[in-house]
C-alpha cells in the first residue's frame, strides 16, 4: 500500500480545550523505520518505538518499509502518549492489517504497552467530552476505564483490553469491543471534593453569627475573610464552608471530574460533592494560577477548586505577587494562560476564603491581660497591607473573629445546627435564586453583573438603599463594593424567604462587608 495515506482521529488536549488531530500515516519506498511529524513532544516522539514493539508483540508487524505519521494540523504542539493508539492504527491500516474507512469517524485514545495492551492516558475524561463537543459519534478507549468515559453522555463508548481487539473490531469481529453506554456505566455519586470524612459545622463552638456568615456565603457563593487570633476558630469555620454547599449539578460536576481527570488515577462517577483547596502559604504562582512547561498546561489550585472553596490559611503570608494574580479570575470566573507557543482558558469559579491573624504573633486587640501583642504599630500595619486593597476589596463578607470563652465552651444547653439543616436552607435559597435569574447565564447571586442589579426592574427603592449610598457618597464603598453589597443583601433576603431585600437586609449586608449600617 504504498503511498496510501491512512487516517485516525484523536483529541489533543491543551488545558481542558480539546483539538481534533488527524494521525496521517504513510508508507514510502526507503528502509524500514517510522518518523513522526506535526509537532509531538518527547512523550509522543517515543510512541514510534512503543508503536513498533507493540504491534509485532500482537501478531501484527508493520511494514518493511518507512513509515511517516503526521499529526495534522501540524502547526498545534501535541504531548502525551494518548495518540498511540491512532498511530498504532493509522500505521497498521497503512500495511494493510485492517481497512482504513472507519479510522477518521472515532477518536482513539489510549497508551500502548510493550505487549500491545492498553492503558488509560492522562485527562481521559476531558478528552471525552472534547471528542463529543467536536462531533465524533464515537471513541475507543482502554477497557480498564471505559466507566470513565462512559460518564459523558452523548457519546458512544468502545472499550477494548488491546491494540488486536482494537483491529479485529474495525475488521468486523464485534465481540472483542464492548460498547459502554452512560447508562450502563452510571453508579451512586461519591460523596467526594470534602477536605475531610465526618466533618460537621456543629464542631464550630461558640461562633453563631460566624456560622449564619458561612450560611449566607454557601447560598450566595460569597467571597469571605476570616481575621481573628490563633485559636478563634478560623480554619475550622472553613474547612466546614464545603459542608454547607449543595451537590453540583450534572454541567459543573462534569466540568470538575474532568479537571480532576488530568491527573494519573481514574474516575467510576461524577464528583458531586464541591471541591476543597487548601495550598500552602509557600505556595508559588504557578502552582495557584496554573502554568506548565512547555506545552503541557497544567491547572493550578483555582481550577482544581472550581465550583467549590479555595482557602488561604494564612493569606498574608502567601506572597504579595500570588495574592494580586487572584484578582483577575474572581472577577472573570477564569485563567488565561498564555505561553510562547500556546494559550489556554482554563475554569476558575470559585469562593475565596481568606484567614489571617491581626499581627504576627495574632495577639493584636486581644483582651486577654496575658496574651499582649508584641508587634509594633508599623509591623502590625505592613502585616495587614500585604492583603492589597484591589483584592480586599473583591471580598463580600468580612468577619472577626474572638476567642470561645470557657463560659460558652461548657454550655451545655447550647444547640448548635448541623451541616444537613443548614445545606437544606441553603438549597433553599439557591433554588429561589435559580428561579429569579431563569434564563440568565447565572443562577447564584455571586454572578450577578451589578448594572444588572442597578437596572430599572431590579433596582431598589431610595428609602432601602440610603445606607448604602451614603456609604458610596463618603468614600467608603467603591462602587464594586456596592454592587457586591447588594449581592449579599439578595442572598440575605433569600435565606429569609423574601421576595427582595428591604433596608433591613441592605444594613445587614453593610455591616457584613465591615462597612458601618448606621
Amino acid at each position: 500500500m504504498s503511498g496510501v495515506v491512512c487516517r485516525a482521529a484523536s483529541i489533543a488536549l491543551t488545558g481542558l480545550q480539546g483539538t481534533p488531530v488527524m494521525v496521517e500515516s504513510a508508507i514510502s519506498q526507503q528502509l524500514p523505520g517510522i518518523a513522526i511529524i506535526g509537532l509531538p513532544d518527547a512523550s509522543l516522539a517515543e510512541a514510534k518505538l512503543r508503536v513498533r514493539t507493540a504491534t509485532a508483540q500482537s501478531g501484527l508487524p508493520l511494514s518493511d518499509r518507512f513509515i511517516t505519521v503526521n499529526l495534522a494540523p501540524a502547526s498545534l504542539p501535541k504531548h502525551g502518549s494518548g495518540f498511540d493508539l491512532a498511530i498504532a492504527l493509522a500505521a497498521l491500516a497503512a500495511s494493510g492489517h485492517l481497512p482504513a474507512s472507519a479510522l477518521a469517524e472515532v477518536a482513539h485514545l489510549g497508551e500502548l504497552a510493550l505487549d500491545g495492551a492498553l492503558r488509560r492516558p492522562a485527562g481521559l475524561l476531558s478528552s471525552v467530552a472534547a471528542a463529543r463537543n467536536q462531533g465524533f459519534p464515537r471513541v475507543m478507549v482502554p477497557e480498564s476505564c471505559a466507566a470513565e468515559a462512559a460518564l459523558v453522555p452523548g457519546i458512544e463508548v468502545v472499550a477494548v483490553p488491546d491494540l488486536a481487539s482494537a483491529v479485529a473490531w474495525y475488521r468486523g469481529e464485534r465481540d472483542r469491543g464492548r460498547v459502554v453506554s452512560t447508562e450502563t456505566a452510571a453508579e451512586p455519586a461519591a460523596e467526594s471534593g470534602a477536605p475531610g470524612s465526618g466533618i460537621d459545622i456543629s464542631d464550630v463552638v461558640g461562633q453563631p453569627e460566624a456560622v449564619e456568615a458561612m450560611v449566607i456565603a454557601a447560598a450566595g457563593r460569597h467571597h469571605v475573610s476570616l481575621l481573628g487570633p490563633p485559636g478563634a476558630g478560623k480554619t475550622l469555620l472553613a474547612t466546614r464552608l464545603p459542608t454547607l454547599l449543595p451537590e453540583l449539578d450534572d454541567d459543573a460536576a462534569l466540568e470538575v471530574s474532568s479537571i480532576a481527570s488530568l491527573g494519573g488515577s481514574p474516575l467510576l462517577r461524577l464528583v458531586r460533592r464541591p471541591p476543597f483547596e487548601s495550598p500552602h502559604h509557600t505556595a508559588s504562582a504557578a502552582s495557584i494560577i496554573g502554568g506548565g512547561q512547555g506545552i503541557e498546561v497544567r491547572p493550578g489550585a483555582i481550577t482544581r477548586a472550581c465550583h467549590g472553596v479555595l482557602f488561604l490559611d494564612e493569606a498574608p503570608e502567601f506572597p504579595r505577587s500570588v495574592l494580586d494574580a487572584l484578582r483577575q479570575p474572581l472577577e472573570t470566573g477564569r485563567i488565561e494562560i498564555h505561553r510562547s507557543r500556546i494559550r489556554t482558558v482554563l475554569p476558575a469559579r470559585v469562593q475565596l476564603v481568606l484567614a489571617a491573624n491581626p499581627c504576627p504573633c495574632g495577639n493584636a486587640g486581644s483582651p486577654d491581660t496575658v496574651a499582649s501583642c508584641t508587634c509594633t504599630p508599623r509591623v502590625r500595619v505592613g502585616y495587614r497591607q500585604r492583603i492589597s486593597g484591589p483584592l480586599a476589596d473583591r471580598i463580600d463578607l468580612r468577619l472577626t473573629l474572638h476567642r470561645v470563652s470557657k463560659v460558652l465552651l461548657d454550655d451545655p444547653h447550647e444547640r448548635r445546627p448541623t451541616s444537613d439543616q443548614l445545606r437544606a436552607r441553603v438549597v433553599e435559597a439557591r433554588a429561589r435564586a435559580a428561579e429569579r435569574w431563569a434564563g440568565m447565564p447565572w443562577s447564584v447571586n455571586a454572578e450577578v453583573p451589578g448594572s444588572w442589579l442597578r437596572s430599572r426592574d431590579l433596582r431598589l427603592p431610595r428609602a432601602d438603599t440610603a445606607v448604602l449610598d451614603h456609604a458610596l457618597a463618603r468614600g467608603a464603598l467603591t462602587l464594586r463594593g456596592y454592587d457586591r453589597v447588594l449581592r449579599v443583601a439578595w442572598t440575605v433576603s433569600d435565606l429569609a424567604g423574601a421576595e427582595r431585600p428591604r433596608r433591613a437586609e441592605v444594613a445587614r449586608a453593610l455591616a457584613l462587608r465591615g462597612g458601618d449600617p448606621a
